[in-house]
């Protein structure tokens, strides 16, 4: 009987063993000698108004300064229609924008990156941007000339994001074992990630200038995969419904395709009212959004936003 009873104790203590071991096996991330990176975002969302009606004026004020966005819009001289469009539109709404041009181009200023390899041009710009501003600005959006951007709905979606943490902000696509961001509709990358960046791109194992491979991989999952290393990943960003704020299409695509899958919901299946980006834009189509983002209002209604965010000094488009 003790026999029978030492045995069965031994066959719990040895079967508790086991399950501990099986536990911390299943914490061991098995790879090439690196840590595993614990991710606790993966769709990131807009604050509810509620939550900034129950700030004090003197808190909203102070968020609306402290929200400072540096644009950088990445174009080549077959984008000048494009490039004077987002110079004359959108990009005036920025705390700062400079546009980085593969070369010199007499009729604007730019940052001139003396490649016209887009990959090599995205991390120029990067690493240009994080060694002359990474004093002075905390969130750093990136864009390709046909994009059209609300920067205040941008700021209000970061409003309460902590830059020093690291954030990696879009529209988010899924390409095998890969998510990135969709540079088509931006990119949004915290002060801390810009860091993270600045650093691994000095690394050329970890992330190489020209690819080693038979293909070559667009700009935008090359930067995936470089910001992987540092423990920075992509996320998706969505209103507080749940609606992609990140868009890589127009505004007309959107609309045309809410006709075929909401008929009866054409402007609620469409987009989100807080979007952030639109995609694909001719140059008078920038100028069409500017218009009815920034001018055109419909008498009598009043939004009544508890936030204001006010476009730079010399701004002219509100």
């Amino acid at each position: 009987m003790i026999s029978e009873s030492s045995s069965f104790v031994k066959g719990v203590v040895l079967g508790g063993a086991f399950c501990v071991v099986v536990t911390l096996l299943g914490h061991i991330k098995v790879g090439h000698g690196t840590k595993a990176h614990h991710h606790e975002h993966h769709h990131i969302q807009a604050p509810n108004k509620e939550d900034v009606l129950n700030l004090s004026e003197g808190e909203r004020m102070e968020l609306s300064k402290s929200i400072r966005v540096y644009c950088i819009v990445l174009v080549k001289p077959k984008d000048l229609g494009h490039w004077a469009a987002v110079k004359e539109t959108w990009s005036k709404h920025c705390d700062k924008v400079e546009f980085y041009s593969s070369e010199n181009v007499k009729v604007f200023e730019s940052v001139a990156l003396n490649t016209n390899d887009m990959w090599v041009m995205m991390r120029k710009a990067y690493k240009i941007t994080y060694e002359r501003y990474k004093d002075e600005f905390n969130w750093f959006f990136l864009a390709y000339p046909t994009t059209f951007a609300i920067i205040e709905n941008l700021k209000y979606f970061l409003l309460k994001k902590d830059p020093s943490q690291p954030f990696y902000i879009g529209h988010t696509v899924k390409s095998g074992d890969l998510e990135y961001v969709d540079g088509e509709g931006g990119i949004v990358l915290s002060i801390e990630s810009l860091r993270r960046l600045s650093r691994v791109l000095e690394d050329s194992d970890k992330c190489p200038e020209q690819g080693g491979m038979i293909w070559k991989l667009a700009e935008d999952k090359q930067l995936a995969i470089c910001l992987k290393y540092t423990g920075v990943f992509a996320e998706n960003a969505e209103d507080s419904e749940g609606k992609d704020v990140f868009n890589t299409k127009s505004v007309g695509a959107l609309i045309k395709e809410a006709m075929s899958t909401h008929p009866q919901q054409v402007v609620d299946g469409c987009c989100s009212d807080m979007a952030i980006t639109f995609s694909g834009l001719a140059p008078n189509h920038m100028h069409v959004m500017m218009y009815g983002v920034y001018r055109l209002r419909p008498y009598g209604h009043t939004y009544n936003d508890a936030l204001v965010f006010l476009p730079p000094t010399g701004s002219d488009n509100d």
